[in-house]
């Protein structure tokens, strides 16, 4: 598995995870449709940004610690994005 498919998955599985996993999703559901998007991004933010910063502190090797991993970080948080904010908009539960 890429690194760019389990991205995308991992996309998939927040965006389920905060609208169904019962506790979750019931905090989730007070949340402006503003916030749920950010909430949903930041968690890939933190997620892609520690893999780089873990990949530049030589505890992982997923990244080059260079502009080159740095521009394939971004890269992939954008796979992120697009894989969750589909599936949100694919799957949400109207109200």
């Amino acid at each position: 598995m890429t690194l760019e498919q389990l991205t995308a998955f991992a996309g998939v599985a927040v965006s389920l995870g905060l609208a169904y996993v019962p506790g979750l999703s019931g905090w989730y559901d007070l949340l402006s449709r503003q916030q749920k998007g950010l909430v949903a991004l930041g968690v890939g933010l933190v997620v892609v940004a520690g893999a780089f910063g873990l990949s530049c502190a030589a505890l992982r090797a997923d990244f080059v610690c260079d502009q080159k991993g740095a521009w394939e970080a971004v890269q992939l948080f954008f796979v992120y994005a697009v894989a969750n904010q589909t599936t949100y908009l694919a799957l949400a539960r109207k109200k």
